[in-house]
């Protein structure tokens, strides 16, 4: 028999996070394939052309595409 161990998520619900194009908020995450996928809510920006709502604002991002707000660079 093989145990997977899966370790905890880098980041929580609710955590503001940065990636390559943009930040967002943490809204839920799922485990993937030895690692985390995580849904992040980008915030509106009232200078878009096309009104934009609801999921068209959210990504799944991978854990090594996304930083913590937090982290100095």
């Amino acid at each position: 028999m093989i145990a997977k161990v899966l370790i905890n998520p880098k980041f929580t619900k609710g955590q503001e996070v940065r990636f390559i194009g943009g930040k967002g908020v943490v809204k839920n995450y799922r485990p993937e394939s030895n690692s985390w996928l995580y849904l992040i809510e980008m915030p509106l920006r009232i200078e878009h052309e096309i009104e934009r709502i609801g999921y068209e604002t959210m990504i799944w991002l991978s854990e090594s595409d996304i930083y913590s707000m937090l982290m100095a660079y």
